[in-house]
């Protein structure tokens, strides 16, 4: 019997995400087997310092891609979000599944909306992204970092140190903890991040059986939508140092049949002061990511962008 290596992070996310892979994967082919590779990556680690001051790109991912290149492992299941816009040499994402929930939710101790949080409510949040939009909306908000996997986090929330946590969707509802959900933020309000909702399974690029059986998994649509974000993330060079959010849908086709994509982006400044939002269509995704990239850039979003990373690295 064929069998495939798997690396994953070890969370309780992490694991439920791959094994959800593996089980689709044995449906298309019940002959090959699959063995878990737990791997612990540097963001695991270190969890005493805001992702932004963490610094680096691939905080989540950088130890299990070192490990399909040296070939201890076959294939490896990551949120798409952690993924870096640039993969190292050898490598490619042989599947993207279809996408899940992509939007921001918000939980908090009583169960409140975001609009009915007090006034100066405390709310939890290690993303800049996050930060930026929430403050944006409700200025009056403070924000604090909170780092650690699902269930730290809500521990830390229902101890009474933060009246709210946001947190994504995808996640709660692949460990089915839908129901803790006090609201799920619209997208006007809180844009995702790039590839958030997404899996990413990455191989070698050239491990063809590998790469023939994980293309059954692909959804193109998901696909599209999320290469449009991550060219646009490609474009600022950005990560979770800095932040930015990226959301794409497919929006018809054209009069040739081929898929239009909606693409909206966004760069702020961490207190929210400074906005810069920008929505476009196009049919080339790789295109359209670096357009709209391009168009908060005129717009000024470089030097707050220059910003946020002098100040991460002083």
């Amino acid at each position: 019997m064929k069998q495939w290596k798997v690396g994953s992070r070890r969370s309780k996310l992490a694991l439920t995400q791959t094994n959800w892979v593996i089980e689709h994967l044995k449906q298309f082919d019940p002959t090959v087997d699959f063995v878990v590779e737990e791997i612990v990556t540097k963001g695991d680690v270190i969890l005493d310092v805001t992702l932004s001051k963490v610094g680096g790109k691939g905080l989540f991912v950088k130890e299990i891609e070192q490990s399909l290149l040296d070939k201890q492992t076959d294939l490896a299941v990551h949120s798409m979000k952690d993924v870096p816009s640039e993969l190292q040499s050898g490598l490619v994402i042989g599947a993207v599944p279809k996408r899940v929930d992509p939007r921001d939710v918000l939980i908090s101790r009583e169960g409140t909306t975001l609009d009915e949080l007090p006034h100066a409510a405390l709310v939890g949040t290690s993303s800049l992204r996050r930060a930026s939009q929430l403050l944006a909306y409700r200025p009056d908000l403070r924000i604090e970092s909170i780092r650690g996997n699902i269930d730290t986090r809500m521990r830390k929330l229902n101890e009474g140190n933060f009246d709210a946590i946001v947190l994504a969707a995808a996640g709660l509802e692949r460990v089915e903890w839908e129901g803790a959900v006090s609201q799920y933020l619209p997208i006007d309000i809180s844009l995702p991040a790039v590839g958030q909702g997404a899996l990413a399974i990455e191989c070698r690029a050239d491990d063809d059986e590998l790469l023939a059986l994980l293309a059954r998994l692909d959804d193109q649509e998901t696909r599209l939508a999320v290469s449009a974000e991550r060219a646009f993330l490609q474009r600022l060079q950005g990560g979770c140092q800095v932040p930015l959010g990226a959301y794409a849908t497919l929006a018809g086709t054209g009069d040739d049949g081929t898929p239009s994509i909606r693409l909206t982006g966004f760069v702020g400044s961490p207190d929210g002061r400074r906005l810069f939002k920008h929505s476009q269509t196009g049919s080339d995704p790789a295109a359209l990511g670096r357009a709209v990239a391009e168009h908060l850039l005129s717009d000024g979003a470089g030097e707050v962008l220059a910003e946020v990373l002098e100040e991460n690295q002083g």
